[in-house]
């Protein structure tokens, strides 16, 4: 799922609301026999809060929630690891139908239309010399000590930046039930280990707002060289499986309002499709 992985293009598509409401006939007929027509079955890791958990506590939880009340079917979870070996021992095994949340143009997954757009965000406290950074290349960074996922793409910018020497690396592809990048980082930040911690927004910004108020949250949209910091995410199915692909475009489309409240709620930030500017909170 991890959108750091990057994502080549963009997948546009609109639909009929009929793809959608047909439970029987033509568009079942065409749905591949590997789809469920019992249960929401979902591939996700058990252990990567805030986005899935398997306490439920999660916010792709919450969504897979909404997905299934809008079919009329109970949420089933295979829970693996997001590492190594995911989609294969998921998705591509027959073992559920769905992964909530996959960077756009992946090549390991069919995807659905993004559902939302984030970012990669800086994380620092909201009292201290870093608050008001707006990009990495900001002088006001140079010397600071900044947390960041080894191999993701902040690591190229801050190496361009010259910000490498006093950087603290942690793992990218890592089994979080047992290390966990994001509040390993965040709890550095808190004991003055580093200056600031980059993060991918969707992780960040919820614990962030769920158990630091201390710290303040920069999406950087402001980077003019590559990588892109922002992706945009969709739902990922097997290759192939075009009519499941276009119901959950439509039940995107239908819902799409629910689902900004659910991502809102738990502190992701959005931003609008080209990763320009940064929605408005609703709030």
């Amino acid at each position: 799922m991890h959108a750091w992985r990057g994502a080549k293009r963009l997948v546009a598509a609109t639909i009929g609301a009929a793809l959608l409401t047909s439970q029987a006939g033509v568009g079942l007929a065409q749905t591949s026999d590997l789809v469920s027509q019992t249960a929401f079955r979902v591939c996700a890791d058990p252990a990567n809060y805030p986005m899935s958990s398997e306490d439920g506590t999660g916010y792709e939880n919450r969504l897979a929630e909404l997905f299934a009340a809008k079919l009329e079917l109970p949420v089933d979870y295979t829970w693996y690891p997001m590492a190594t070996g995911f989609i294969r021992n998921t998705l591509r095994a027959n073992r559920c139908d769905v992964v909530m949340g996959y960077a756009q143009g992946h090549e390991l997954v069919l995807n659905t239309n993004h559902y939302f757009t984030s970012a990669y965000v800086l994380v620092v406290p909201k009292d201290g010399p870093l608050a008001g950074v707006e990009a990495l290349s900001d002088p006001a960074l140079q010397g600071s000590s900044l947390g960041v996922v080894a191999g993701s793409p902040p690591a190229t910018h801050i190496a361009r930046h010259g910000l490498v020497a006093k950087a603290r690396p942690y793992h990218l592809m890592v089994d979080r039930r047992y290390e966990s990048p994001g509040p390993d980082m965040l709890a550095s930040l808190k004991a003055g280990e580093i200056d600031g911690a980059l993060l991918w927004g969707p992780i960040g910004g919820p614990l962030v707002k769920e158990g630091y108020p201390e710290f303040k949250v920069i999406p950087l949209i402001h980077e003019e060289l590559p990588p892109r910091l922002f992706y945009r995410i969709t739902m990922g199915v097997r290759q192939g499986e075009k009519v499941w692909q276009r119901q959950l475009n439509s039940l995107i489309r239908r819902n799409q309002d629910e689902i900004n409240a659910i991502l809102r709620e738990a502190g992701v930030p959005l931003l609008e499709d080209f990763g320009t500017s940064v929605l408005d909170s609703g709030q």
